[in-house]
């Protein structure tokens, strides 16, 4: 088989699956729900195939097959432990299945969720919150009116998600002062909303423009040849 040959294959299965997408203007339907299924097993295939080559093959050649080199007995076996664990906290994530047994996958399960919460609390600090400082600081020496702007309603905006209030008879209410400030703050988060809504739709129009204008050349051209 051509390259060519594969170009027209994979042209067909575009167009065949963007007119089944398209059913869904005509309602929810077995053709739209089979494009989906296949979108859906297609990404997950995907996925599996990434995590598998990018992750789990260099993890277990660099420790539970990782080769004598320069690295002593101990500490060989100290990597290739390192490298089992993973693989134990898996396994104990299958008692999940058994209700009689799901005490004791809970350990694994506890793992997984402090680390992905250990991996997000450190990449909001490093990548959103420490930038999001130094930006300020600096805006606010480059141009005033800028800096105050956004220092506004970074502080407000924090202050929209603050919710400590004395207690006043039999219900909590924050002092007005932060009130007045977190209604500037929901404000800002209005516009940045209403304006990241905007970029998707403009980005929607955009992807949808061109998969149109190339399932048009794949018919033109089909027909011309």
């Amino acid at each position: 088989m051509t390259p060519g040959d594969l170009d027209l294959i994979a042209g067909w299965v575009s167009l065949v699956l963007t007119v089944l997408v398209f059913s869904y203007l005509l309602g929810d339907n077995v053709l739209y729900r089979l494009a989906v299924h296949v979108l859906v097993g297609v990404a997950a295939g995907y996925v599996a195939v990434v995590a598998v080559e990018t992750v789990l093959i260099p993890w277990f050649d660099h420790t539970l097959f990782a080769v004598q080199g320069d690295l002593t007995s101990v500490e060989i076996t100290a990597v290739r432990l390192a490298g089992a664990l993973p693989l134990l906290f898996g396994a104990l994530l299958l008692f999940k299945f058994s209700p009689r047994l799901a005490p004791v996958g809970n350990l694994g399960l506890a793992v997984v969720i402090g680390v992905g919460t250990a991996v997000a609390l450190v990449g909001a600090v490093a990548g959103t919150i420490i930038p999001l400082a130094r930006d300020t600081s600096a805006t606010l020496g480059d141009d005033a009116v800028d800096g105050v702007v956004l220092l506004v309603g970074v502080i407000t905006t924090l202050l929209a998600f603050q919710y400590l209030g004395a207690r006043r008879a039999s219900t909590g209410q924050r002092p007005w002062p932060f009130r007045a400030l977190g209604a500037v703050g929901q404000l800002f988060v209005t516009v940045t909303l209403g304006v990241l809504y905007g970029g998707v739709i403009l980005t929607s129009m955009t992807v949808f423009g061109d998969v149109i204008r190339e399932q048009l050349q794949f018919i033109l051209d089909r027909i011309g040849g």
